[in-house]
């Protein structure tokens, strides 16, 4: 049931993660959220905001919090949040229609992510095999996002066992950690081999590239991703937006792409569709029917000698998918007119549903 549920949950979500913790600014971060919820009402689609949780006075050693030189340190003390304002911004996601989601660093904020109601938390690339932080993760029995990005197969097969032992769903997102990533770079090869080798996870495509916000969204829904993640941002405050972040009106450009590869798609590739009824009406039009090559006498045979196939196909004629040798002319018919289903003592014409609809069809 829990499989089911999370299952229910991942398909076609769209998560929107605040970049570089939205510079540790409570407001920016409001409006970030703000501006990309009305994005996500107008476009009707389902949208988890990710926010990333760190204990930040546990996360970063003592030792080692004046090293100004430590890109990932540095930007990790600059961008710190106060309780206070997680709940601020969990609260206003949920307000806008989104669902609050989270990304925790350390244990101290996993158990921030269950105090705050956070409905999904995501797994980074970095932590695919902290095992620490997985097990504590396991223990809220929420539903689970993975990038895979930069993992080996072992770590991905280790933690889907680990996920599936205990019931727990979990969405697995193909991801390059490169940013922003290349076209060359972002392997979509990848979810057509994380499909096939997980069948009972949705799989989902975590995408840093910036050239465009189009090709990548629809060639992944194509190739089976049904959960759909990109770092989003708002040019503001004088700072600059990083070129894998996704603005508003990018953002609309992704749902709009996404929703026409879910249009051209159609139905889901696990059984052969059924063509609409236009569709049949157009290919009945293109068929060739049966005509009498010369006078037919009634009680003869009919052999190949006797009839042509052509086109047009006409109301109640039998066509070249009809067709069988040997059977009985009840009629006489002559040289060139159409032989229709009551001429011969064909099986169609004692089914009352075939015979219907072979006078439907045609002219």
């Amino acid at each position: 049931m829990s499989q089911i549920l999370g299952r229910t949950l991942f398909e076609d979500l769209f998560v929107l993660e605040l970049a570089n913790n939205h510079w540790g600014r409570l407001e920016r971060g409001l409006q970030i959220i703000t501006d990309f919820s009305r994005i996500v009402r107008f476009n009707n689609v389902k949208a988890a905001i990710k926010l990333q949780f760190r204990d930040v006075e546990a996360f970063v050693h003592r030792d080692f919090r004046d090293r100004s030189d430590v890109r990932y340190i540095k930007k990790t003390l600059d961008t710190r949040m106060e309780r206070g304002h997680y709940e601020a911004l969990v609260k206003a996601i949920r307000a806008s229609g989104c669902i609050p989601m989270s990304t925790p660093f350390d244990e101290q904020s996993v158990d921030l992510c269950v105090e705050l109601g956070v409905e999904i938390i995501k797994i980074a690339s970095s932590d695919l095999n902290d095992w620490i932080l997985i097990e504590k993760i396991a223990t809220t029995r929420k539903p689970v996002i993975v990038s895979t990005g930069g993992s080996s197969l072992k770590d991905i097969d280790d933690l889907v066992r680990f996920f599936a032992n205990r019931n727990l769903p979990l969405a697995i997102n193909h991801c390059v950690s490169i940013y922003p990533s290349e076209d060359d770079e972002v392997e979509l090869n990848q979810i057509d081999f994380l499909r096939d080798r997980y069948p009972n996870n949705v799989i989902g495509y975590s995408t840093h590239e910036y050239h465009d916000w189009t090709s990548s969204v629809t060639m992944a829904y194509a190739k089976g991703a049904r959960t759909f993640e990109r770092h989003i941002d708002i040019d503001a405050d004088g700072i600059p937006v990083a070129k894998y972040c996704t603005l508003p009106r990018q953002a609309d450009e992704w749902f709009r792409a996404w929703k026409k590869a879910v249009e051209m798609c159609g139905g889901p590739g696990t059984h052969k569709r059924v063509p609409p009824k236009k569709e049949i009406e157009y290919l009945d039009g293109l068929v060739r029917g049966v005509y009498a090559k010369r006078d037919l006498v009634a009680g003869s045979l009919l052999t190949a000698a006797d009839y042509y196939l052509a086109v047009p196909l006409q109301k109640g004629q039998i066509s070249c998918r009809e067709l069988m040798n040997g059977e009985r002319v009840q009629r006489d018919v002559a040289a060139h007119q159409a032989l229709k289903i009551d001429d011969i003592d064909s099986p169609y014409a004692g089914d009352e549903g075939l015979r219907e609809l072979i006078y439907r069809r045609g002219l």
